[in-house]
C-alpha cells in the first residue's frame, strides 16, 4: 500500500486541469511504468449539483448490471474519453488512483474502469478514496466485488460525507474501509483536509 499521508498530500496540493463540461477536474502523473490518476474535491456550484444528483443509474448496459450515483457517473463519463488513451497504453504496468471527497467518488469509478479494461495488470491497480461518499447502489455479485478488492475508502472519524448518500437509500461502500481515529472532530470538521492530515500523521 502506498504511503497514505504522501498520497493525500499529492491529491489535495497538486494543480488540476478543469474541463468546462461538468467542471470535471483531474491530473495525471507518470513515473516510469506507473500511471497516477488524481481527482479533485468539489470546487464549484456544478460539482455540488452533481454531488446532490444521487438517483441511481445503470453504470452501463452490461452483462453484470450495476447501478451508481447519477451525478458522479456524469462527471466520470466526461473524463473517460480523455483518460482512456493513458489507461490503455501498453507501456503502463501499474496504476495508482486517488481522490478526495467528490474526487474520491471519481477515483472509485475509475478504479473499476481500470481493473475491468486492464486485466493484464491484475493486482497492480490500486485506488484510494479519501473522504469518499457512497457511490454504488444495492451492490451485488462476486465478480463485481472482486473489481474493488484493491480500492480503499479512507474515513476520518465521523466524517459526514462518507455516510452520504444515506445507507437507507440503498447506497453502499465497496472495497476496503480504512478508519482513521479522530475523536475530537465533529462530523463536518472530520471531513476537512487538515483533519485528514492530522489523523494520517498519527496513523
Amino acid at each position: 500500500m502506498d504511503d497514505l499521508y504522501e498520497l493525500f498530500m499529492r491529491t489535495v496540493k497538486g494543480k488540476y486541469i478543469e474541463i468546462e463540461e461538468n467542471t470535471a477536474s483531474y491530473r495525471t502523473e507518470r513515473a516510469g511504468e506507473t500511471l497516477y490518476l488524481f481527482f479533485e474535491k468539489s470546487n464549484g456550484a456544478t460539482d455540488w449539483k452533481n454531488n446532490l444528483d444521487f438517483p441511481a443509474k445503470p453504470y452501463r448496459q452490461m452483462k453484470d448490471l450495476w447501478f451508481v450515483h447519477r451525478g458522479f457517473l456524469r462527471v466520470f463519463k466526461t473524463l473517460e474519453r480523455r483518460l482512456a488513451p493513458l489507461i490503455f497504453d501498453p507501456k503502463i504496468k501499474r496504476i495508482i488512483i486517488s481522490g478526495y471527497s467528490h474526487g474520491a467518488a471519481l477515483a472509485l469509478l475509475f478504479h473499476e474502469y481500470c481493473v475491468f479494461n486492464r486485466p493484464d495488470l491484475a493486482n497492480r491497480i490500486f485506488g484510494y478514496g479519501f473522504g469518499c461518499p457512497r457511490v454504488v447502489w444495492l451492490f451485488k455479485g462476486r465478480r463485481l466485488k472482486a473489481r474493488f478488492e484493491n480500492f480503499y475508502v479512507i474515513r476520518n472519524g465521523r466524517d459526514l460525507v462518507t455516510h452520504l448518500p444515506p445507507w437507507l437509500f440503498g447506497y453502499r461502500h465497496v472495497g476496503k474501509m480504512i478508519s482513521l481515529e479522530d475523536k475530537k472532530s465533529s462530523a463536518i470538521d472530520a471531513h476537512r483536509p487538515e483533519s485528514y492530515f492530522r489523523a494520517l500523521l498519527r496513523r
